[in-house]
């Protein structure tokens, strides 16, 4: 069964997009490739029991084990050297993609506290879109009783759009709702 958000893509978004930027070929037409959760903690350093807490929960919001990632180089300044971990990311592709963005838009981005909508200057000139969330509470998947320690995600969105403006299209078509100018 395919999941509902890529459904409605297929059969609302893909012919609408095809008519509003006339596209003369199917293949054209943008589409979401892959969704990058991230998440970093400077705690990790002194601390590796946030980071594996934090891993873990971000397994559990994306439906996938997330991959620790670490320091490129070293900073004396914040006591960092080479190869430390320092925080975990997940790529969604395919089916997890969809249900992830799916649960993302219905469910979670409404819990946001204050929300009055995403912020539409969070794109990169190529049309993919970042936004940050400060809290992972947000998500129904966390137990609010378990949580150690509260920490935010970044969340790019990569798509096949080659501007801006496509790229809005696609995630305001998909549902994102962006703040008014």
């Amino acid at each position: 069964m395919q999941p509902r958000l890529k459904t409605q893509y297929k059969d609302v978004v893909l012919p609408q997009l095809q008519k509003d930027f006339s596209y003369g070929n199917i293949m054209e037409v943008p589409k979401l490739e892959k969704i990058v959760v991230n998440t970093c903690l400077k705690e990790a350093i002194t601390n590796m029991k946030i980071l594996e807490s934090a891993a873990s929960e971000l397994g559990l919001i994306t439906g996938q084990k997330a991959v620790i990632t670490r320091a490129r180089k070293s900073i004396a300044n914040f006591k960092l050297r080479d190869g430390m971990p320092l925080g975990a990311k997940v790529t969604l592709r395919s089916a997890l993609m969809w249900e992830f963005l799916d649960r993302l838009i219905a469910i979670s981005i409404p819990r946001i506290r204050d929300f009055r909508g995403l912020n539409p200057n969070g794109f990169d000139g190529r049309g993919n879109y970042s936004m940050g969330i400060t809290e992972q509470i947000v998500f129904p998947e966390i137990d609010y009783d378990k949580v150690q320690r509260i920490t935010g995600m970044n969340i790019t969105f990569v798509t096949t759009a080659n501007t801006d403006e496509e790229g809005r299209a696609l995630l305001k078509a998909l549902g994102m709702p962006f703040a008014d100018k």
